[in-house]
């Protein structure tokens, strides 16, 4: 008994202590409360606040919290058609103007605790408060008493939107047992270049970085985590050196770029062979002609009995020349006589020297083997998803062009080593699956609105790339593989997508035109939740890089103060020491 006494007291003690500033008024529902601001607080900043009361509900002790969404000011005197004239000649209309204005408040619920007496067990608002009930602002003391059991899973991104508590978020790995959340599940961020939403994406790898269990596999368009993974800073954001901070949290760091990944399918190379300039310069342009052409080549080369790593070599390079000048290969991508004689032309005028070392090798040299430090898709994959290591890694694959130099590389041959990437990722997620395995893994993927986009592409070869990041998206959650994407966009991002995504993040940059008409599809009728996501401010319109606030709205089970289902508001932390400092990392 004495402990259900002191349990009590404290929080109660803490409530006391904090500012009141309002109480609920009328009308109000379980799903929005309207307050009366008091005296004191009408020139506070109120909207997003963190704010809480107590109440009784089944004789014990709740504790509700909820974010202030929006404040309105009344006046009835004022509101009276005479009244209103006057204070249009006058400005002000004494003692009315001024004298007889009320604030009133908006809140949404997002958490519900009630008090056994022992512990805090998560509740829901099944009542509504009567009239009166007093309304506090909550900080960092009530947050850490009232999820006190929680403690260990706590992480923190940022403060409570335009506030000073810090917003408790939990990032639980995807298996089970301790923290985990016994599935996984795909997560959104969104927002504007500028918006923070890259070192936002890097605080929530770190955050499921701490578990020794879980592996972290990122695809790196642009080769942002990469530099970072490298201890190499970028300009934009905070800088938050992943290398020092994953070496801190005991993670293996493997980063791959371009040079060092060896392709290893016949298909993939007839892909590239078919882009590159090889069969341009055999007077084959780009179309049906030079497909069949690349693709009876790499068949008769496998026939030959060639290897993909012996590709780069000279004789695999001849045999490739010799088989191109027999006229029944010929006659295989060139039907008719006239044409085939103008390729026979071009084709005992070319330079050989040239054609190896400027359009074959630079494609070939991506199927070789004995590279420095370079590993076979397959196998990396297989290393990254081996379940019983361990050291779980977090892996990054750089596919910038500044790491392809002297390779043929351009978009669409990017798209085709993300597909191989996406391929090898959900086929070894399904054979874990067949036997009874959970991945347990995250994959990060930056500039998903470039990989899958709403509308239909016109190359092939990145349509197949969306198409293969859809099947992923449906079907490996699962098997305990769970992806998150981070995109510039919402409206041209695919809605399958979209639709599977459980923890959305919100950055600036969505408040207009096709992105608002999106956000709405997903916020739904809270209406009061987009206006103050509306209220969010380019962090670029600070005077300096200091004051910047990167603001983001959040949707999901993503904080212990979610759990309504209610979008929850931060700002981000914009220095590593307040990031660090709030983690203990």
């Amino acid at each position: 008994m004495s402990d259900e006494r002191t349990n009590r007291t404290n929080i109660e003690q803490l409530i006391s202590t904090s500012e009141r500033i309002g109480a609920i008024g009328s009308p109000s529902s379980t799903s929005e409360l309207s307050l009366d601001i008091l005296e004191t607080a009408v020139k506070k900043k109120l909207v997003g606040e963190l704010a809480l009361f107590k109440f009784i509900q089944d004789d014990k002790p709740h504790y509700a919290l909820g974010q202030i969404t929006e404040v309105q000011l009344r006046n009835i005197w004022l509101e009276d058609p005479t009244m209103r004239s006057l204070a249009r000649q006058r400005g002000q209309v004494n003692p009315v103007s001024g004298q007889q204005d009320t604030h009133l408040g908006v809140m949404t619920v997002s958490a519900v605790f009630s008090d056994d007496g022992h512990r805090f067990e998560p509740s829901i608002l099944g009542t509504v408060p009567a009239t009166g009930t007093f309304i506090h602002l909550a900080n960092d003391l009530i947050l850490d008493r009232l999820l006190e059991r929680y403690r260990d899973e706590i992480f923190y991104l940022g403060h409570v939107y335009g506030s000073t508590p810090r917003l408790p978020m939990w990032f639980k790995h995807f298996g089970t047992g301790p923290h985990g959340a016994g599935e996984a599940y795909h997560i959104g961020i969104f927002g504007k270049t500028g918006s923070g939403k890259s070192v936002l994406a890097k605080m929530i790898l770190l955050a499921y970085a701490r578990y020794i269990n879980m592996a972290i596999f990122v695809i790196d368009p642009q080769g942002e985590f990469s530099k970072d993974a490298r201890g190499v800073l970028g300009t934009e954001g905070f800088p938050l050196n992943l290398k020092e901070l994953l070496s801190s949290l005991g993670k293996k760091v493997l980063i791959k770029g371009v040079r060092e990944l060896i392709l290893d399918r016949w298909s993939l190379f007839s892909e590239i062979l078919y882009e590159s300039l090889f069969f341009e310069r055999l007077t084959i342009p780009k179309g049906e002609n030079r497909r069949i052409a690349s693709e009876v080549l790499a068949e008769r080369l496998q026939k030959a009995g060639i290897k993909l790593e012996n590709l780069h070599s000279r004789d695999s390079f001849n045999r490739a020349w010799y088989l191109l000048g027999d006229e029944n290969v010929q006659k295989q991508f060139y039907r008719s006589e006239q044409s085939r004689e103008r390729f026979k032309t071009v084709y005992k005028e070319a330079d050989q020297n040239e054609f190896f070392y400027k359009y074959w090798n630079p494609v070939t040299q991506l199927f070789r083997r004995d590279r420095q430090h370079a590993i076979i898709i397959d196998e990396l994959i297989k290393q990254t998803l081996d379940i019983s290591s361990t050291e779980r890694p977090v892996v990054i694959i750089d596919l910038s062009r500044e790491m392809a130099s002297d390779l043929f590389w351009n978009d669409t041959i990017q798209a085709l080593v993300i597909k191989r990437l996406l391929d090898g990722l959900t086929y070894s997620a399904e054979k874990a699956y067949r036997e009874n395995r959970s991945l347990n893994t995250l994959v990060i993927l930056d500039e998903a609105h470039r990989l899958a986009p709403r509308e239909k592409m016109e190359n092939d070869n990145q349509e197949s790339v969306k198409a293969s990041l859809l099947d992923a998206v449906r079907t490996t959650r699962k098997y305990g593989l769970g992806w998150m994407f981070i995109s510039q966009t919402l409206s041209s991002l695919h809605k399958e997508i979209i639709g599977q995504l459980r923890i959305f993040f919100f950055g600036f940059g969505l408040a207009l035109g096709t992105e608002l008409q999106a956000l709405k599809e997903i916020v739904g009728g809270d209406l009061n939740s987009l206006k103050l996501y509306q209220s969010f401010r380019d962090p670029h319109s600070s005077f300096d890089a200091s004051s910047r606030q990167y603001s983001f709205m959040t949707i999901g089970p993503i904080s212990p103060l979610s759990f309504a289902g209610t979008p929850l508001f931060l700002t981000a932390f914009n220095t590593p020491d307040d990031f660090l400092k709030a983690n203990n990392t």
